[in-house]
């Protein structure tokens, strides 16, 4: 039996983008398969419905054209049905991709994917499962934050301009002047702690934001994961401590705690609680609780 494959193209994703590529992938992908399907969704609800459809035709690979959100869909579909996961970065993120290694440049990584399927090469690779918050039982590939970073999220979601990780970098001076710590309290494996907190952050991979490395030692083959605590930090703290988050340096930081763990459960103590985003989509509220998955996903990459 040959490889059938299905290309899910986010048209809106990059701002057009991936629309305006999406030839040009699918020419360098057909070489690679014996079938490919090019399936176009404009929403959440159409996408799946598609993916649905491809698999019922005995879909072995789906491979997915868009940003962070469209790789969040594809990882939700792949874990649930056992189909591998290709990802050709089109978005203003894509920190799944950065963290698979794939190369920034959509063209140049539709060949870089082409020659892994060809040579079938393949990986497990662990996901994080989200309990509580409004969405329970999602998959998230990348980071679960809560607190400052999940506001920053939630206001980069709605600015329009400017593109990129710099809209990430304005969302984050506008949060800096109404954002205050507040008493948190982390389940981990290894027991209970109870601290004011600025954020937390869950790391299967180690990026999120477009690019920020904000759980920098963290491996998605591991079945762990790293978690990055910044305490009760006020705004000239959290104002030296940005330089150093495109960096990784902010762990060395004295506000700031890591530890590893398979589950953990973010709890605050008013009502209402923290938001919460994995992947870059809202998971809800506070309380959440996040498990680690070994080998969830299988993805196709280098």
């Amino acid at each position: 039996m040959g490889l059938n494959a299905a290309l899910a193209v986010h048209p809106g994703s990059g701002h057009g983008a991936a629309a305006r590529i999406a030839d040009r992938v699918a020419a360098r992908l057909r070489p690679a398969v014996d079938r490919l399907d090019v399936l176009v969704a404009t929403g959440v609800d159409e996408s799946r419905a598609l993916m649905r459809s491809a698999h019922a035709e005995s879909l072995d690979v789906l491979i997915v054209l868009g940003g962070d959100g469209a790789a969040h869909q594809g990882v939700q579909f792949c874990a649930e049905h056992d189909v591998a996961l290709g990802l050709v970065p089109s978005g203003t993120g894509n920190d799944f991709a950065r963290a698979l290694g794939s190369p920034p440049d959509a063209l140049t990584a539709a060949d870089t994917l082409a020659e892994a399927l060809r040579a079938g090469t393949r990986r497990r690779l662990d996901l994080g499962r989200v309990d509580g918050g409004a969405v329970g039982g999602s998959w998230f590939a990348t980071v679960l934050c809560s607190g400052f970073d999940a506001a920053v999220n939630a206001r980069a979601n709605r600015l329009r301009r400017p593109a990129g990780p710099r809209r990430y970098d304005v969302a984050i001076l506008a949060e800096l002047t109404a954002f205050r710590p507040r008493p948190v309290i982390l389940h981990t494996d290894d027991g209970t702690l109870e601290l004011d907190a600025t954020l937390v952050a869950v790391g299967n991979t180690p990026y999120y934001g477009g690019g920020v490395p904000i759980c920098p030692q963290a491996t998605p083959d591991d079945g762990l994961f790293d978690v990055t605590v910044i305490g009760a930090a006020g705004r000239l703290q959290l104002l030296r401590l940005l330089p150093g988050l495109r960096t990784g340096a902010h762990v060395d930081h004295p506000a700031v705690r890591t530890l590893r763990t398979r589950k953990l459960t973010v709890e605050t103590s008013a009502d209402p609680g923290w938001p919460a985003y994995a992947d870059g989509e809202s998971q809800g509220r506070t309380p959440v609780t996040a498990t680690c998955v070994p080998a969830a996903l299988t993805v196709v990459a280098p």
